[in-house]
């Protein structure tokens, strides 16, 4: 019995000892998951820069900015070069664009109808390139920035004209950008 009683005893001691090592866990009460607002991440918004009058123009290609009219043609009297009065007022827009553009060069094309010689006509589409020409460069543009070449009858607005109205389209002076 004596060997019962500490058989017994041994037990008792290894089922205490083993319960009083085993971890105890703390048991906490479950908390419920905390409420997380949501936050929209913000794309900084880059903004394009906005281009000067100078820098769009600088953008353009030559045909581009000569295709928007910004300098107009003139014409001139049968057989005459001299700037109509008319024609004057054409040729200050066209002066004030100028100098607004300063790196601007141009190129100012004389033209005639298809009356005459051609040397006749080359010679008379100088003098109304370079009438065109001066009136400018008395109006502040620089010489420097204006050319001047004569077509004379060999590049007619209206090709074939059988009117005085026609004749008139034809004998015309015409500013042409040539470099920004």
């Amino acid at each position: 019995m004596k060997k019962v009683l500490i058989s017994m005893l041994i037990i008792f001691t290894l089922v205490f000892l083993f319960e009083s090592c085993q971890k105890k866990v703390k048991t906490e009460p479950v908390k419920p998951p905390e409420k997380v607002e949501k936050v929209e991440e913000v794309t900084p918004k880059v903004e394009k820069p906005v281009l000067t009058e100078e820098e769009i123009f600088m953008k353009k290609s030559l045909e581009q900015i000569n295709s928007e009219g910004h300098l107009n043609r003139i014409n001139f009297d049968f057989d005459k070069y001299f700037i109509r009065e008319d024609m004057k007022v054409i040729l200050q827009a066209n002066a004030e664009w100028l100098l607004k553009h300063p790196t601007v060069v141009i190129s100012v094309e004389g033209h005639c109808d298809e009356k005459g010689t051609i040397e006749y006509n080359m010679a008379l589409g100088e003098k109304r390139a370079k009438a065109a020409m001066n009136y400018m460069v008395s109006l502040g543009v620089p010489a420097a920035r204006v050319q001047i070449i004569s077509y004379g009858k060999n590049k007619p607005l209206i090709p074939g004209a059988s009117s005085e109205a026609d004749h008139f389209m034809n004998r015309r002076a015409e500013s042409i950008i040539i470099k920004k």
